[in-house]
């Protein structure tokens, strides 16, 4: 869970790659630097994604079994918000009980 500003947009194929910039990082199982790719199925229901916007993400990272790629992955039960005090508030409790 981090929350993070759209930088770019890209097609790929059947998917779509945003370049971020990671404003915070709430919890987060494996590591992030500052600025990492999110990728999309385009069949995704989440809300758009506008650049330079901050949204609150809730994404896993997706590695194959060949171990050939590694990237962030937003799916369908992966949560994104548009960010607000109120939201980094709210998980922030959140993970102090989780």
């Amino acid at each position: 869970v981090f929350q993070g500003r759209i930088v770019a947009r890209r097609l790929v194929g059947q998917e779509t790659r945003y370049e971020l910039e990671v404003k915070a990082r709430y919890r987060q199982r494996f590591p992030l630097v500052s600025r990492e790719y999110l990728w999309v199925p385009n069949t995704c229901g989440c809300p758009a994604l506008r650049e330079g916007s901050d949204f609150l993400l809730m994404a896993r990272r997706h590695v194959n079994h060949e171990h050939t790629l590694n990237r962030i992955l937003l799916q369908g039960d992966g949560y994104a918000r548009p960010w607000t005090p109120r939201e980094a508030r709210l998980v922030r409790e959140a993970a102090r009980h989780c």
